[in-house]
């Protein structure tokens, strides 16, 4: 279907405006762009916190939000996107207060190592060692650690499908869902989808390869299934999964790739496929009522994959 309205809109101001484009930037003032175009609409919520918890190699930086003061509270970890390079728990605020509200869940975002100065496996040994920490000290925060789930958008969707493979490799923690919104599943440029919107819909596919340049060490790395899930020659027994993809993304088809991957695998799956928007749509939602729907469904997903069996 056409573009959407309002995301036309937004994307007309983004292609007239004279703002240097992602990958003409260094990475430090790439992030300092990005940081200034965070959306600020909040929700009413018991608690927001932050707080700090254990990755790979050291203490991390999250932020805690909870809709209501229950330590029965099951858990959703939050990884943001910002192509491993770029975004904070700042830049996703806005989305996880929304989560956490329409959710009824605990969601923690946390501020994952960042490349180039951490190099893939980096972020997503973090995340394992995170949901880790969390479910050992679940009742010092005041949550229920037996009941985990994982969610993020873009890059934060590529680290959510790998540390599902990583639980299911470990031998846990068990993950009651994972949440990937126009996830990155593949180290490759070949889809329709790269070709149809290579530029024009925010994210273009000159960024995602300067994203994925920052974040291997060698072109080799992006045949590892924790940085390219779509690669992985077995996704059978992972978390199920809730899958958002938007029709002109260059992920798009990468998206779809791995819900029919899962799917294929007896995983359980819902695909949300939302036409008309583009990349990013979801983190607008205060003005993108697509955007907000999504983040209303993906939380009513969350809550089901919590309730008994």
């Amino acid at each position: 279907m056409p573009l959407d309205p309002i995301v036309k809109m937004i994307c007309d101001q983004a292609n007239a405006s004279e703002a240097p484009p992602v990958h003409s930037l260094s990475p430090v003032d790439a992030r300092t762009s990005y940081e200034a175009l965070r959306p600020t609409t909040t929700q009413e919520l018991a608690r927001v916190e932050d707080i700090t918890i254990a990755g790979a190699q050291g203490p991390l930086r999250a932020r805690l939000y909870a809709p209501r003061d229950d330590a029965s509270l099951p858990v959703v970890l939050y990884l943001h996107g910002g192509g491993w390079v770029i975004g904070s728990i700042e830049t996703h605020d806005s989305l996880c207060q929304l989560l956490a509200k329409s959710s009824g869940c605990c969601v923690i975002s946390l501020d994952y190592r960042l490349a180039p100065e951490h190099k893939f496996p980096a972020a997503p040994e973090d995340v394992y060692a995170a949901l880790v920490d969390l479910q050992a000290r679940a009742a010092e925060l005041g949550v229920d650690g037996s009941r985990l789930a994982v969610a993020g958008d873009s890059a934060g969707g590529n680290l959510s499908a790998a540390v599902a493979i990583m639980c299911r490799d470990r031998g846990g923690p068990a993950l009651a869902m994972q949440g990937l919104i126009y996830p990155v599943t593949n180290y490759s440029f070949d889809t329709n989808s790269y070709r149809d919107n290579a530029e024009g819909y925010l994210l273009t596919t000159e960024t995602m390869r300067w994203f994925w340049d920052h974040y291997l060490s060698d072109a080799a790395d992006g045949a590892n299934p924790l940085a390219s899930p779509l690669k992985a020659a077995d996704v059978s027994g992972v978390a199920p999964a809730y899958i958002i993809t938007a029709e002109y993304d260059p992920l798009r088809d990468e998206g779809d790739a791995y819900a029919a991957k899962l799917a294929a695998a007896g995983v359980a799956v819902t695909h949300r496929p939302y036409d008309g928007m583009v990349h990013e749509f979801v983190r607008f939602n205060d003005f993108i009522p697509q955007g907000k729907q999504a983040v209303v469904d993906l939380g009513a997903a969350l809550r089901k994959a919590f309730e008994p069996a």
